[in-house]
Order: structure tokens, then sequence, then C-alpha cells
């Protein structure tokens, strides 16, 4: 029996056009340019805007421009997984929501949370269901509108994160391409150090969690970064060894942006040159499941077919892995 292996064949994503600099955040906390470049590695990030503007609007532009470019059409689609921290609603699903904006009925859908490791134990899911051999087109959105859940008199968070979108389109294909292979972790130790305390059924929305600002991300940046830098370059190196990759031949490392410390730790460990790393932090910030699309997205012209590539990400949960991806197209 043939080997039914899952392949990217077209990414699409968006972000806002409204652009919150450095000195703008300056001016809403004490913090400057310098401190947040050299501590993160920020310099700009996109912000959704607009009343009644949510996490969906950014999914459906990115998936609208994903169908467009694979010619695509919405009927043609059998699934579609949404990744995301803030959903428009916890009910319906933000991938039910994209799927009615776009016309897609002949799919069912649904959201995945895994924190900013979202969009990486997406590609996971979205393989198997065209592993399956039942399933022939399905769509991957990324997709976070992190300024909803930020707050901006908090001088640890606020610079930190931006919205934004991607999407891919995972196809099936007998060739030796696409998800190749994963590790995928959670330690659930790690939810106290990152969330968001009130909102959810344990402490639902009231007067008092809103006056005590307990919507917002909560993070203890310090103990987040110890252990994203140790676990995202130790699960890379892993995936490395596991299969024999070498520095020269991996093509790209396509890490979450969270910081750049962190992504340059972790491309150290794995003895990677600055060159082949995906880097957009800079004017994007930390978009949460946005992240590895928009590196996709944007990367996609210097992309070979057979390019060996492994994704990386951590996030809340705590939760981490790497994927590696054999990239089916390109010249």
């Amino acid at each position: 029996m043939t080997k039914i292996n899952a392949i990217i064949s077209g990414i699409g994503a968006y972000v806002p056009e409204y652009v919150l600099t450095n000195l703008e955040i300056s001016k809403m906390v004490d913090t400057t340019d310098e401190w947040i470049m050299s501590r993160i590695g920020i310099k700009e990030r996109r912000i959704l805007k607009g009343e009644g503007m949510g996490t969906s609007d950014m999914g459906a532009k990115a998936v609208e421009e994903l169908l467009r470019k694979t010619g695509t059409r919405p009927e043609e689609v059998d699934l579609l997984i949404c990744t995301t921290v803030t959903p428009d609603m916890q009910f319906p699903a933000t991938a039910n929501i994209i799927s009615d904006k776009l016309g897609i009925l002949n799919a069912f859908s649904f959201d995945l949370n895994a924190g900013c490791s979202g969009f990486l134990f997406g590609m996971s899911t979205a393989a198997k269901f065209i592993q399956s051999g039942k399933y022939k087109k399905v769509v991957l959105v990324g997709a976070d509108k992190m300024s909803s859940i930020v707050d901006y008199q908090d001088r640890s968070v606020s610079p930190i994160f931006g919205d934004g979108a991607g999407a891919v389109l995972f196809e099936p294909s007998t060739e030796d391409l696409g998800l190749i292979d994963e590790i995928l972790h959670t330690d659930g130790m790690g939810r106290k150090h990152l969330h968001q305390k009130a909102g959810g059924s344990v402490k639902p929305a009231s007067h008092e969690s809103i006056d005590a600002r307990e919507h917002y991300v909560y993070q203890e940046g310090q103990a987040v970064f110890k252990h994203a830098v140790k676990r995202m370059a130790d699960v890379s190196v892993e995936m490395m060894e596991k299969h024999g990759l070498t520095s020269d031949t991996l093509a790209w490392l396509v890490p979450h942006q969270a910081n750049l410390r962190i992504i340059d730790a972790t491309a150290s460990r794995m003895n990677l040159a600055r060159e082949k790393v995906m880097i957009n932090i800079e004017r994007y910030g930390n978009t949460t499941d946005g992240t590895l699309p928009l590196l996709l997205w944007e990367w996609e012209s210097k992309l070979k077919k057979g390019d060996n590539l492994i994704f990386a990400a951590f996030g809340a949960g705590f939760t981490w892995g790497a994927i590696y991806l054999k990239w089916a197209y390109g010249k």
C-alpha cells in the first residue's frame, strides 16, 4: 500500500495596517526602544483596529489569500482548523466563524488551543487527517488578536505581543515530502507562570476580576524565558540528531517568535548560522499562533522543493515541540 504523506501546498497571511511602535509603547509604560530591542528584539507590532473586529476577521483574510493562491474553491475544503488563544467568543469556535465568512460549507471545523505552540500542534493534527486517506484538503489557520488580552499598563507584557494570522493548505502526496516527524510535549506545571487569571469556568468574569485587571496575559518572564530557552533548543537538537540532520543539510529553522534571545539560543545549540533562521519578530512581535505561518509567508519565495525545515515552538501550559518537514514546492 502506497504511503500517504501530508504536504503544505500553499500559504496565505494577513497582518493589520496599524503599526504600534516602541515609541508609542514608551508613552504608555516606563520603557524605551533600547530596552525593548535589547531584551526582546521587537521594534514594532501590528494591531487590529476597528469596532467589532476580531480574530476571525484576520483568519478569514489569511485563508482567503490561501485559497486564491492555491486555486482552491471554498467548497473543496474538507476540514478547517483554527489555532488561537483569542477566539472571537467562547463559542462557537472561531473556525466555524471563518468557514461561514468564506462560504466553506462542505467542511467540518474546530479550534485548537495550545498557547504559542498551537500552530505546531495544529500541523500535527492536520497532517493526521490527510494521512488517514479520507481528507484531501485541510486548511490550518493560526490567528490571534493578542491586543485584546494585553494590559498596556503592564511593562513586562505590553511590548511583546502583536496581532496577525497565517494559513496553510495540507494536501496528500506520495512523494517523500511533507511532515516527516514530530516531537511534542506538555508539562502542566508551567501553567502557573503564564496564563489568564480570570474569564474561565474557575473564575468567571465579575466586577472584581475586571477591576483587578485579571483578564489580561499574566507572565512571570524569567521563569518562562528559562524553560523556553532550554526546551525549544533541546527538542530541536533532538530532532536533528534523530534524523541525522546537520547544519549543512538543514535548510531552515522556523522558530516561534517570542524573544530574539530564545531564537538565537536555539539556533546556537543547533549550530545554525543566522542566515538559516527565519526571523521577523522585529516587525511583528509575538503573534502567538500567527508566528510560524507568517514566517512561511514571508520566506515562501526562498523555499525550494525538498528543503529540510525544523519548526520549533514553546508556549503556555507549558507546551513545546519540534516538527521536521520537507518542503513540497518551489524552484
